[in-house]
């Protein structure tokens, strides 16, 4: 685990709690196994094995990569464990509950990775030219596919989570608008003007959803997105009291 130096860091974690944000897991779920397996060790290092050490989930855990129904099964697992445990709603989550609902609109969402959602449930992609009947019969066979549980859990995920000097979520936040007031389509979706205006809110946001090539860190947010599906790095950001510190597969 490398710690991250930077200037006039002030921001803190809230007194007695660690939290371990993770990033877009894209399908993968051997990274994912990986990383949890490096945040457990660090927990038994640092704090005992105490299990109220918060470990918060950025979203995008399906499309891409081709194991998501494992990595759902995992995340769900560990939902149920006594680790604290925060889910958010990424945009490819957001896409796949869509296509269950409005299949006919889910040509976007089979060309951006859920044609490899589909496999790992053992449901034949429909043609590239498909249709709104073809549509309509994958949607109804994934929704066969998948275990109730899977469904409870996308459509139970949170938008945004509050710790200490810090807010959790998948994309970022409109600039000019307070936390409150943030449209879902933003906090899922959003890059610019987020990730360049120089606006500052009273908290540090930590978000994945922009794929970087190693962590980034400034004043403002921590972008936590290493394109885990494409490089193999999945990446974890360990924040506790002013500490800032980097796991990675």
């Amino acid at each position: 685990m490398a710690q991250i130096p930077l200037p006039q860091w002030s921001a803190r974690m809230a007194a007695g709690r660690r939290v371990y944000a993770i990033g877009d897991i894209h399908g993968r779920a051997d990274l994912l196994g990986a990383l949890l397996a490096q945040i457990e060790s660090d927990i038994e290092r640092h704090v005992g094995g105490d299990s109220t050490a918060t470990l918060v989930f950025l979203g995008d855990y399906v499309d891409c990569g081709l194991e998501s129904r494992a990595c759902l099964d995992r995340l769900i697992a560990l939902g149920e464990s006594a680790r604290e445990t925060h889910f958010l709603k990424g945009k490819h989550d957001a896409a796949l509950l869509a296509f269950l609902d409005r299949p006919a609109k889910g040509g976007v969402w089979l060309s951006k990775g859920g044609r490899e959602t589909l496999f790992s449930y053992g449901v034949p992609g429909p043609s590239p030219s498909a249709g709104a009947r073809e549509l309509a019969r994958a949607a109804e066979a994934l929704s066969a596919a998948m275990p109730p549980a899977h469904l409870e859990f996308l459509r139970s995920l949170k938008l945004h989570v509050r710790f200490g000097d810090y807010v959790f979520v998948h994309a970022g936040l409109k600039p000019g608008v307070a936390l409150d007031a943030q449209q879902e389509r933003d906090l899922l979706t959003i890059r610019e003007p987020f990730l360049t205006s120089r606006e500052s809110w009273p908290f540090v946001v930590v978000h994945g959803n922009t794929p970087v090539e190693r962590l980034y860190r400034d004043t403002r947010r921590i972008g936590v997105d290493t394109g885990a599906y494409a490089t193999g790095r999945l990446s974890a950001v360990c924040l506790d009291g002013g500490e800032v510190r980097l796991l990675q597969t």
